[in-house]
């Protein structure tokens, strides 16, 4: 391990030179105009795998591509982990509130500021680094490894699983290990114990065949704006807990020890506030602010448009408005659950003249970890050994769908260990990644792949 851990130390400024190379590239999965890009982006990543010592293939899904590299030198009789990462990104609007251009790497105050630099390419990339640090110069492992890097993780993952199912055998694994995550801060590592689902819809009302002029219906013909805004306040109660009826049917109500673990880690909430720039914190009443964000489930308008929003007075009536709406889901709710519960409340409270439709975009499931354990205890002691802290454990607000699908698929756990940073603006303006934690955190991957032969 000491020959792998001096080589990263000697190679990181290749390393960073190099991850700023793939940041360049706008792998945007959402938006067509950007397909070659991702393409490209699936291609870097594929060669640069390859040099790390890997045999790699880019395979085609009905999307984009998913790249796949083994390294099976450890023999059959040792176990096997597999990596999984994205390649693709978020959309960077709006492009006005970036302080550096979001495909043009930039570090500053120790961060490095780039579309992806968190959010996953800057921690799947840390994988590969640490696997050719690894393996260079003859240098070999305990375990066998696949890495597995999706380009649509950002819309989805619509094609993992079904490509996940064709190759099962293939992927077999004893242990999943993903990086799509977050550290509790700086200086302080963490293994996630949780992540919350999603279900997403738009919904779309139409009152009349085309907008009108105000002064001459106003008052008369229905406004889908006014109507859309009333439905969508009617999502909560006045103590900001979900009034959709059956909606908390299917939530897992946490144990008191896990509450408690909760509840001891080093968090002031006056901080946080400040920390996002808000001037107040809302929410679920009788909650705190990790458990709303941790265990507890959400409703959110993620959009909303109607009328005319162009400069300048237009007195019209519009005939359509649109929202869409996300609801953040935790054990054991279900995407589709939250649909029917959702229409049904639609039918309620929609007023007279309003047509309305629900289209339901990407969804995943919600996840909980077994806790514990030698597959915990060995990414602690890594973690530990290369950042000077024992990790706490903590959740994670966000969504990564495929979890559930490897541990029902593959029947392999799943060892979710992050690199990022709370406030690193993923999906936001001036995305950032720690260079500190970038470095330390290669380190601490070696670490983790030869603690798992271990175990």
């Amino acid at each position: 391990m000491g020959d792998a851990l001096k080589y990263a130390t000697r190679e990181r400024a290749r390393f960073q030179r190099e991850l700023f190379d793939f940041l360049r590239i706008p792998s945007v999965s959402a938006k067509s105009e950007h397909d070659g890009d991702t393409r490209r982006a699936a291609t870097w990543l594929a060669e640069n795998l390859s040099r790390s010592g890997l045999d790699v293939e880019v395979l085609e899904t009905p999307k984009h591509p998913v790249v796949l590299g083994e390294w099976r030198g450890a023999g059959t009789d040792a176990p096997t982990v597999l990596i999984y990462g994205h390649y693709d990104v978020q959309p960077a609007e709006p492009l006005d509130e970036w302080t550096s251009p979001p495909f043009d790497p930039e570090v500053r105050d120790g961060k490095i500021f780039a579309r992806g630099s968190a959010d996953d390419k800057g921690q799947i990339f840390m994988h590969v680094k640490a696997l050719e640090a690894a393996l260079a110069d003859g240098g070999t492992l305990p375990v066998n490894i696949v890495v597995l890097a999706e380009g649509e993780e950002e819309i989805g993952s619509p094609s993992l699983g079904p490509f996940v199912e064709k190759h099962k055998r293939r992927l077999e694994a004893d242990v999943v290990v993903i990086s799509d995550s977050a550290m509790f801060e700086q200086g302080l590592p963490s293994l996630l114990f949780s992540l919350r689902g999603l279900a997403y819809f738009e919904l779309k009302a139409r009152a009349a065949k085309t907008d009108m002029h105000s002064g001459a219906y106003g008052g008369v013909i229905p406004n889908p704006a006014t109507a859309l805004a009333r439905i969508i306040a009617s999502f909560h109660d006045p103590k900001g807990r979900i009034a959709i009826k059956g909606f908390y049917d299917d939530v897992l109500e946490w144990d008191a020890k896990t509450r408690a673990q909760i509840a001891s880690l080093p968090f002031d909430e006056d901080d946080f506030r400040r920390g996002v720039g808000a001037t107040a914190l809302t929410g679920e009443a009788g909650w705190s602010v990790l458990e709303r964000l941790w265990i507890r489930p959400t409703c959110e308008v993620n959009g909303f448009l109607a009328g005319y929003t162009g400069e300048g007075a237009k007195t019209v009536l519009p005939a359509k408005a649109m929202a869409k709406v996300s609801f953040r889901l935790v054990p054991d709710q279900k995407p589709e659950n939250v649909r029917i519960l959702l229409e049904a409340h639609l039918a309620e409270v929609t007023p007279p003249g309003i047509d309305i439709e629900v289209l339901e975009h990407h969804g995943g499931l919600p996840w909980k970890a077994e806790v514990g354990g030698p597959l915990f205890e060995a990414a602690a002691t890594a973690l530990e050994e290369a950042f000077g802290k024992r990790p706490v454990l903590a959740g994670e607000g966000g969504s990564i769908p495929i979890v559930v699908e490897f541990e029902r698929i593959l029947g392999a756990p799943a060892l979710l260990v992050g690199f990022a940073l709370p406030g690193a603006n993923m999906h936001a303006p001036d995305e950032w990644f720690p260079v500190e934690n970038f470095e330390k955190g290669i380190s601490a991957l070696v670490r983790l792949y030869r603690k798992l032969g271990k175990k």
